[in-house]
Parts: structure tokens; sequence; C-alpha cells
């Protein structure tokens, strides 16, 4: 597949000039100008026709508890400010934050979070299972995350191989996931592996270099490995006419990972990697198969695409945040 040039120049993602032209435009707009709206716009969700929906979501980002009163050590919103955090995490969250008033008090962690924190706090990612109630979502560092992708090669047409190209993040948490599957299927006649940096668990032979997102889709699979949070592949992965491949996810963000179903939106296998031979013979076999869980990950994919219910539901996220805090 040959992508045209500004999809090779910004690789599919949203041109970064623009991306800060958006954000220092939303920070420089008065505050009363959002903050006049969002009452209006709490309502205009709860009359849409997909409110149920909408609910639904907002629920599963925000599993807050009430509580009595706002917890020792939230901040207040007015520090809310450039320079304060990564400018990613700031201007996707600020999005959103302009909304409110400067008096509410809030926590962000900013970053590729694997663990709920002690005090509620706005995050990226989260466990995808277990106690979370103190870990609510946001779709945040979305440029880098949320990026989807044109493919024009149907899946029958693509090679009989599985593709990795990723980095192996040592000394950082979970290393060792990318890492065992690179020293068990390097030069499998199954696999095209390559790792993109160099580390102290990296072999030579190991480097291949950096391949871009259309490189990848002349292959019928497509390896989707956590790195130190969840896997930053997997959404334009799944918006492609290749399969992901990958283990449960451990980890989840604003595309609700923890939801996904094995073998109905991904090709799943198990997380010391042993039956991938297996399970890709098991679709390169079965290729009407295949093309079923291809459809259900681009179903998946749709309903991320309304902008304006987007926009509302993290809007109600940041309204349960606070109200469940004590504050609304």
């Amino acid at each position: 597949m040959k992508p045209n040039f500004w999809n090779r120049i910004f690789h599919h993602k949203s041109p970064k000039p623009l991306y800060f032209l958006q954000g220092f435009g939303r920070y420089y707009t008065p505050k009363w100008m959002t903050q006049r709206r969002l009452n209006r716009l709490l309502k205009e969700a709860q009359s849409r026709p997909d409110w149920d929906y909408i609910r639904d979501r907002v629920d599963y980002y925000c599993q807050l508890g009430q509580l009595p009163a706002p917890p020792a050590g939230l901040k207040p919103l007015a520090t809310h400010r450039v320079g304060s955090i990564q400018s990613a995490y700031f201007f996707d969250s600020y999005e959103y934050t302009r909304y409110f008033k400067d008096q509410l008090l809030w926590n962000i962690e900013p970053g590729d979070m694997t663990e709920v924190p002690a005090l509620p706090s706005i995050l990226k990612s989260r466990p995808a299972e277990g106690e979370r109630a103190n870990a609510v979502l946001l779709n945040l560092d979305k440029r880098r995350h949320f990026m989807f992708i044109k493919d024009e090669i149907p899946f029958r047409a693509k090679e009989n191989r599985v593709i990795f190209r990723a980095n192996i993040n040592y000394p950082y948490k979970n290393y060792e996931v990318r890492l065992r599957f690179v020293e068990r299927y390097f030069g499998h006649p199954l696999c095209d592996i390559g790792v993109s940096n160099r580390a102290a668990v990296v072999k030579e032979e190991w480097i291949q270099g950096h391949i871009s997102e259309y490189d990848h889709l002349n292959c019928k699979f497509i390896m989707c490995l956590e790195g130190v949070d969840v896997a930053t592949n997997l959404k334009w992965v799944m918006s492609s006419n290749s399969l992901a491949v990958m283990p449960k996810p451990v980890y989840e963000t604003w595309y609700m990972e923890g939801r996904l179903i094995p073998n109905y939106h991904y090709v799943a296998i198990k997380a010391d990697y042993s039956d991938l031979e297996e399970r890709i013979q098991y679709y390169i076999d079965h290729p009407d198969e295949a093309e079923a869980i291809i459809r259900h990950a681009h179903e998946w994919q749709t309903q991320f695409f309304d902008r304006r219910r987007e926009k509302l539901i993290s809007l109600l996220v940041l309204a349960r945040y606070f109200e469940r805090t004590g504050q609304r």
C-alpha cells in the first residue's frame, strides 16, 4: 500500500503544529465562554437517543464511589496551566477542564500509569481489572495513541506472517513482556520481528530499525504487545485489514481495552506466547473467521468517531469526578 505524501510525513497523525495551535487557541479563550455552556452541554447529553450508551461509558471510565468531601492532596483547577505537566497531557485535559470552575479540586497523573493512585485521579491508563475507583480515565496523549489508519489491502492478499516492530522499554516496568516474545520467536519462519532501539537487553541482530505503520500492512497478523502500559499500536492495527494478535490486555485506556473480546476483536494468545504458531495457522486456514474478527474490530473503532459524543462523555466524566469527590 502506498500512503499519500501527508500520511508519510505525519504517520497518519494530526500535524503537530496544528495540534499546538488548537491547544493554545483553547488555552487563551476566556474560560467564562466555555463555563457558561457546561450545563447546556450536560443536558444535551441526557436528551440524546444514545444516552444509555453514553452513561455506560461514563460509568466505566469513572468508578468512584460517593465521597463526603474532597480528599486532602487535591489541587485547584486554577493550577492547571501550561508547563505544569507534559504538553500532550496538558492540552488534552485542558480541552475539557476549561469548562469547570477554577476552585474545583482534582488530581491528574500524567504518563504511563500501571497502578491505581492513592488519590482520586485523572489518568491516561490504568489496570484493566480489579479495584480501580481512584483511576478515572480521560483520553490523554491522544495524538499518539488514538491514531487510525486506512488499509486498502484485503486480508487474503496479505502475506502469511506476523510482524512485530517496537522498542523494548528497558529498564522500565514490563519490558520483559516484549523481551520474552523476541527471544522466543526471532528468526521464526512465520515471523518478521525487529527491535527499534538499542538497550542493555537487546541483541545487535534484533535491531531492524523503525518502519512506518503502512509497512506493517503487508502482513496478515500484527503483534500488539504492551510496553510500559498499553500496546500503543492496537488502535491503528484494529482499524486495518490485518489481525491484532496479543495476550489478554493487562492495562487499558479510553479505548476500553478491558472490554475487548478475545477471538472476536483480536486474536488471543497465551501470556507465554506458546500457542502463537497454532493460532496464526488457524486463521490462515480459516480466512472467513479472520475477516469476521476484522469486521468486529472495525465496528469497535466506530464508537470513537463521533467527536461531539466523545466531547460530551469527557465532560460527563469530569462532572462525575467532581460530584463524587463532594464538590458538585
